[in-house]
């Protein structure tokens, strides 16, 4: 290697290969090994963000601003990360906690539009268990997501949400019985 370049790798060197040819060869296969990770992962992700926001609109925002800061570390995340889907997950929970955070008290408009939008009806928009899954906190929505929506143990919850097992068991104890409290009402009546 020489001096001035520690980074890169000797193999490239030896080759014949100039310098800047190696790294950006080593970008261009990090670009790709994105690519191919989001390619696979992404109908997975925008289910999940669906079910933790609660539409598809705001759902495929949190999955764009989330890949986004992914794509941006990409190298280092694949490097360091044993299952980048479960980091690119913890980091979706974490950013629409912080989302729902800031925005929870009041939704401030610039402008009014001038023209009234013309919602299209989501198909789940009055559909009882969605209803109830929405109103849970952005936490306990996350460990029923995952538990019961993408299959994960509680270990695995733990390590995607960043928390403890005990923290895991108590969100979903408490999302559980909210849920029945909520949707008690409407099996009793007939409506789900």
């Amino acid at each position: 290697m020489t001096a001035h370049s520690p980074a890169v790798p000797a193999a490239a060197e030896a080759s014949g290969v100039p310098v800047g040819r190696a790294r950006r060869g080593d970008m261009a296969a990090t670009e790709d090994d994105f690519a191919e990770f989001v390619r696979v992962a992404l109908p997975g992700l925008m289910r999940y963000g669906h079910a933790l926001t609660g539409n598809p609109h705001d759902a495929a925002d949190l999955v764009q601003t989330v890949l986004e800061k992914v794509g941006a570390r990409w190298s280092k995340i694949s490097r360091t990360t044993e299952d980048p889907t479960a980091y690119v997950r913890k980091a979706m929970a974490n950013a629409h906690i912080s989302r729902w955070r800031r925005t929870r008290r009041e939704t401030l408009l610039a402008e009014f539009p001038d023209v009234p939008a013309i919602p299209q009806q989501d198909r789940l928009e009055n559909e009882p268990v969605w209803q109830a899954l929405r109103d849970l906190p952005p936490r306990q929505r996350a460990v029923v997501v995952l538990r019961y929506y993408e299959g994960l143990s509680e270990l695995e919850i733990a390590d995607t949400l960043g928390v403890s097992c005990g923290t895991v068991k108590s969100q979903a104890s408490k999302a559980l019985t909210s849920l029945r409290k909520r949707l008690g009402d409407a099996l009793e009546g007939g409506d789900v």
